[in-house]
């Protein structure tokens, strides 16, 4: 972490910190897929992500969708990404069943990524699970009160205070929609409420 400017640089390797499946078999955070898991051919693999937020969130003029690829990071360095999969559609039951248990998946390059709810993170709780590259944060399924957000606007976020930003601030939330009966929550969908910064990999 570091600053540039009117900007804070993220740098990290998008390496989970927890157990998966998509870890080579030799690695100590290996576990064998879940019941019904059906494994992407790819694996966990280090990446060169930096990310680079305004210090300051400003809100858009005009709001832009977010993009395919990484859309933010997690406060474990892991990429966040949006409701959608390759050929920007939106996320079918197929690809539900290539999550592991923490809400993740591998897809080319070995890039780990969270569609959904991050679990070794959040797990429909208040905790600040990362940022979105407008510079806004995202957090779990619930408010600081511990009630499920009522307030949310199309792209997922309101004004409130959080533990980390008591004046208020605006912020998104995990959705709290079971997404196709999965057991899964869709991370962000929706538009970048603020002014977008830069993702390279």
């Amino acid at each position: 972490l570091s600053t540039e400017g009117s900007y804070i640089v993220f740098k990290s390797k998008g390496i989970p910190d927890h157990v998966s499946p998509y870890w080579q078999t030799s690695n100590p955070l290996y576990i064998a897929p879940a019941s019904g898991h059906i494994k992407n051919p790819s694996y966990i693999g280090e990446q060169s992500f930096t990310m680079k937020i305004l210090k300051t969130p400003q809100a858009a003029t005009t709001q832009s969708a977010t993009n395919m690829g990484p859309i933010g990071m997690a406060i474990n360095g892991v990429a966040i990404y949006n409701n959608l999969e390759a050929g920007s559609i939106p996320i079918e039951a197929v690809t539900v069943t290539t999550f592991d248990t923490g809400g993740g998946h591998s897809g080319p390059g070995d890039l780990y990524h969270y569609h959904c709810e991050p679990t070794f993170i959040s797990s429909n709780d208040s905790k600040l699970i990362g940022f979105l590259m407008d510079g806004y944060p995202i957090y779990g399924r619930k408010d600081m009160s511990g009630s499920t957000p009522s307030d949310l606007d199309a792209n997922g976020g309101h004004f409130g205070t959080t533990a980390d930003y008591p004046a208020g601030i605006y912020h998104y939330h995990c959705s709290n929609v079971n997404y196709l009966g999965s057991g899964y929550y869709i991370l962000k969908s929706g538009n970048y409420y603020g002014v977008k910064g830069t993702f390279t990999y």
